[in-house]
């Protein structure tokens, strides 16, 4: 991963709060006023019982803060020196907080209690003082670093959350008032218009990736196998190992320079962006070609990986550039797409997408449906569930029309292999009691397999994090080296195994002769065979198709079976993680298919089921114990095979598969989400939250405006901290006590800074908002892109005017009283996917609000970085550890 120039990260991790103190707190002179670049924390003020608000510095971005700062967050602590002062001070480390998330993040070892010294004091300063040393021991845990940056393709990225919430000001309910029966009507045309688009576009880029994959590979395979039958193995080897060098240089390449976000599966960014997780360029256009272009390069040059999840990347990239309403730069916008410009109906159509890249991949519309719903997904209604199944309908009704086009003989080597019914096991499946122990044995062992598969590949990938951390030359060194290694490996290993003779009664050309079928010649005479060459001499999807195929019980060699095995099982594993497009979805269904006939091989003779049946057992085995998926795996199985009759062993072996792996460790999306160090909100609370309220995690100082506010005040505020929302209270004489008003968005400030409708004199403003602005004006821009408060020019004399905020703050968003507990505001704030969540005094003589939750207050690390004690009852689910292994094999 490409670390952060070093003056951008001196300003996302370097910003701290500043502006107007709290009561009579004066501004302390060690606080900073670098920029931050993506603050999405909102620091606030913690009353300390019923003494006057301390203002304590947190939630500051990644590297910012002191010792003193994040350690006073929940109990009183020594006044900070005007240095900074503490164990932490001068500058941050960048790297090395950047670093925290991903390569040491959810390491146990940094929340364990601290041995009290010597008992001296009270219950409350013995425990002051363990804070003290434990948070002057970590010097990560400064400050709230985990949830600011995250890995997003190759490259580390500042992230923000998402603006689910409507705002109601009064900008906005005019606009609603004055929208008419032929406004909801043509509201709803565009919604299911943009689905059917949706799933167009997506079925039309699914064509094109295997198109692409089956010509570009399907020559690379003819040429080779031309001068393997003429004998010429040198030259095929050097054809071989040069075109598939160049094919994943020129996939890294594009990656690394044009679209680093682009690299990956995509899966975990649509799935921290379906939480509330935002960062930069992960669905642009350039985001989306690379994407496609890279894929079936990279597929193509005989990498194990897939196109499954690159097409799930594809489709919700789809889908947020038609939510964005075109393209103000390219011209390619329209009033009436404004109607979209909102994180909300973004959200609804990015999961549509995301359904509709597993029905393109897989030609499954009903599994791509459970997949968004299953996998990707944090929140589900009816309603979406509709818009989803129209969308993936769509993507199986194109891709039915241009696969008939195709098999006119219009699209070159395309037809045979590709896309994507692996229709060959639909004969009538009778299965007895005496066949259930060996299916048993097949999840269990899945279940083992696929939770190695997620360890091995979380170690992995950890390692890649360091190497991709060096630069750009080191990406393109490492693809290289992945690229020849795995070459070699392809080539060189069907000449370790024997040539088989043809069968007699196949109906298929044996031996065959170019870039499919279940008989590959390679170094073998005529008449014979290479069962382990066609397995690794051909595309993914064909050699899928040769192992699920039935009555080829006898075709293929247990040793050849077992090597073909654990190349595939390692090669996912390393070739996962490159900077380049890569799904793990197809390499776990090819590993398990090999598995599956394994297994059928070894204990097929006390069963009476077919090895081809037992392979599509394996993958499924395999799918469930790594992805943890069990509804959508079973139905894609279904729909691969175009066979019913299995649905009963099927959903076996996920269930046994899924339980036995869950013993171990998490799925393997999880696991990726938590290594790119997304601030991913789980459904569930943690045992800890609930000894905790709200007001013991929030940090400060808080910021807050009048209600008509200085220009030159809002310039300050804007330019000194990152923070995205800001309380509006209004004070005498615009109200009788101190009162919330409401809540102001950053971007929203910006906009009104850029129109500079600003007053004269500290008075409400008599002009009409709704005829000055319209909700154009507050549009959401598309994913990742944002207003800078540098680009706004403002004169001397306008920075001493005043701007009335009173009709663009919401006046009406999500409050809890300071004594709820966390978990209840986390299932508040998740469920009804809030960005702010304003914190309110239990007692009306106090200030009117006292702090603002964000996504990263309830994150473990910042949570467990405040009051550490609390670790022995954080949430563990009952996991073996990773000795668990050892010990398994051992007894």
């Amino acid at each position: 991963m490409d670390t952060l120039s070093s003056q951008n990260l001196r300003a996302s991790s370097m910003s701290t709060a500043v502006g107007r103190p709290a009561g009579d707190l004066p501004v302390s002179p060690d606080v900073s006023a670098a920029p931050a670049m993506a603050d999405d924390h909102i620091c606030v003020v913690v009353p300390r019982h019923h003494s006057p608000a301390r203002a304590v510095c947190g939630g500051l971005a990644a590297g910012s803060g002191t010792v003193e700062q994040i350690g006073a967050a929940g109990e009183a602590m020594a006044p900070r020196d005007q240095n900074g002062g503490g164990g932490g001070g001068g500058a941050a480390d960048p790297e090395a907080d950047i670093e925290a998330p991903l390569i040491s993040s959810g390491s146990s070892f940094l929340f364990q209690d601290t041995a009290l010294e010597d008992g001296e004091g009270g219950e409350e300063e013995q425990q002051r003082r363990a804070r003290w040393r434990f948070l002057s021991s970590f010097g990560r845990l400064r400050s709230n670093v985990t949830s600011q940056v995250a890995l997003v393709g190759t490259d580390v990225c500042p992230i923000e959350s998402l603006d689910y919430e409507l705002i109601e000001n009064d900008v906005f309910k005019q606009d609603w008032r004055a929208q008419g029966r032929n406004h909801i009507l043509r509201y709803f045309a565009l919604k299911w218009a943009l689905c059917f688009l949706v799933g167009a576009l997506a079925a039309v880029a699914a064509f094109l990736a295997n198109l692409g994959v089956e010509n570009v590979a399907g020559v690379k395979f003819v040429i080779t196998s031309t001068l393997m039958f003429e004998r010429r193995f040198e030259s095929a080897f050097i054809v071989f190992l040069v075109s598939n060098f160049l094919l994943t240089m020129f996939a890294t390449a594009l990656t690394v320079y044009v679209a680093p976000a682009a690299a990956g599966s995509g899966i975990p960014e649509v799935k921290a962006y379906l939480n509330g997780v935002d960062a930069p360029n992960i669905f642009c256009l350039k985001t989306l070609l690379v994407k496609v272009v890279g894929c079936i390069a990279a597929v193509s040059a005989s990498l194990h990986v897939g196109k499954a999840g690159p097409l799930v990347h594809t489709g919700a990239c789809i889908a947020s550039i038609l939510g964005q309403g075109g393209s103000r730069k390219y011209r390619m916008t329209s009033k009436w797409l404004r109607y979209f410009k909102n994180d909300r109906d973004r959200r609804d159509l990015v999961t549509c997408g995301a359904g509709a890249g597993i029905a393109g991949a897989f030609r499954a519309p009903v599994a791509g449906v459970l997949f968004a719903l299953e996998t990707v997904s944090s929140r589900w209604r009816s309603a979406l569930l509709w818009r989803a199944f129209f969308t993936t309908a769509i993507v199986a009704v194109v891709l039915r029309v241009l696969i008939d086009v195709c098999k006119s003989g219009r699209c070159g080597l395309f037809g045979k292999g590709g896309l994507i019914m692996f229709d060959v096991t639909s004969g009538y499946i009778n299965y007895h009691v005496v066949d259930l122990p060996p299916v048993i044995t097949l999840g269990v062992l899945g279940g083992v397999l696929g939770s190695l598969y997620n360890l091995f590949l979380d170690k992995v990938l950890r390692l890649y994090n360091v190497i991709n951390q060096r630069g750009q030359t080191y990406k393109l060194l490492l693809a290289a080296t992945v690229t020849i290694c795995t070459s070699c490996c392809l080539f060189g290993l069907p000449w370790l195994a024997a040539c088989k003779p043809c069968p007699v009664d196949s109906e298929e050309a044996c031996p065959s002769i170019g870039r499919s079928g279940n008989f590959k010649k390679f170094q073998c005479q005529m008449g014979n065979y290479n069962d382990l060459a066609s397995l690794l001499f051909n595309t993914n999807d064909d050699t899928i198709r040769n192992l699920y195929s039935s009555g080829t019980d006898h075709e293929f060699h247990l040793s050849s079976i077992l090597l073909f095995f654990l190349a595939s099982y390692f090669l996912g594993i390393f070739s996962y993680g490159l900077a380049l497009p890569s799904g793990l979805f197809v390499p776990l269904i090819l590993t398990g298919a090999a598995y599956g006939r394994l297994v059928g091989m070894l204990i097929g003779s006390r069963s009476t089921l077919d090895h081809g049946l037992f392979a599509v057992l394996g993958s499924a085995a395999l799918l469930g114990g790594s992805m943890r998926m069990t509804v959508s795996v079973c139905v894609v199985m279904l729909e691969l095979t175009n066979n019913l009759l299995m649905l009963p062993l099927v959903m076996l072996v996920l269930i046994i598969s899924k339980t036995v792996a869950d013993a171990f460790n998490a799925n393997v999306y999880d696991l990726l989400v938590k290594l790119k160090g997304f601030p991913f909100l789980e459904g569930h609370a943690e045992p800890y939250m609930r000894q905790l309220s709200v007001s013991d995690v929030v940090t400060g100082p808080l910021q807050t405006f009048s209600g008509i506010e200085k220009v030159s005040r809002i310039v300050h505020v804007l330019k000194t901290t990152g923070h995205n929302g800001f309380p509006v209270v209004d004070e005498p004489p615009f109200s009788d006590t101190p009162m919330l008003y409401g809540l102001v968005l950053r971007a929203h400030l910006l906009v009104l800074l850029r129109k500079k409708d600003f007053v004269s004199s500290c008075t409400a403003s008599a002009l009409d908002a709704s005829k000055h602005f319209s909700p154009d004006d507050f549009a959401k821009r598309g994913s990742g892109k944002h207003d800078r408060i540098e680009d706004i020019e403002l004169t001397a004399a306008e920075m001493e005017m005043y701007l009335d905020l009173h009709p663009f703050t919401n006046t009406s968003p999500y409050t809890v009283v300071e004594t709820m507990s966390l978990a209840k505001a986390l299932i508040l704030f998740r469920e009804v996917g809030l960005r702010h969540l304003l914190v309110l005094p239990k007692s009306s003589k106090r200030s009117p609000v006292i702090g603002i939750l964000t996504r990263h207050d309830f994150m473990p690390e910042h949570v467990l970085g405040i009051h550490p004690y609390l670790f022995k009852s954080r949430w563990k689910k009952v996991r073996f550890g990773k000795s668990a292994f050892a010990n398994f094999f051992c007894h």
